[in-house]
């Protein structure tokens, strides 16, 4: 056994192979599988406990689906209200700056 000096076996740094990606998609498809053997065995049919993760997740998309729509329809009411609001800033802004140039007018012709 040759000894190069690189330390034990277990404190060496192993690299990772392989696409985070794929991990994540096997890692979600075992936790699917994992509550459906579960479900499975509790309800004593595939059948049901695949009818009951289909409940699952029709109510958990048709909860996200509404939450868009509220979200689309809130969209134009929102950006008609912040138009009204930048353009009442804008007129007070070229009041301000209506006002400073005639001040400066004035101090102009007081000075000259």
């Amino acid at each position: 056994m040759a000894d190069d000096g690189a330390g034990p076996v277990w404190a060496s740094k192993r690299r990772r192979s392989g696409n985070p990606v794929v991990g994540f998609l096997v890692g979600l498809l075992a936790l699917f599988g994992a509550v459906i053997g579960v479900l499975s065995i509790m309800d004593r049919s595939v059948a049901e406990a695949g009818a009951r993760m289909d409940g699952w997740i029709a109510t958990a998309w048709n909860t996200v689906s509404g939450k868009t729509e509220e979200a689309v329809d809130a969209v134009p009411a929102a950006a008609d209200k912040v138009a009204d609001e930048a353009g009442a800033a804008a007129e007070k802004t070229g009041d301000a700056l209506e006002a400073g140039a005639a001040k400066t007018a004035e101090e102009l012709k007081k000075a000259g």
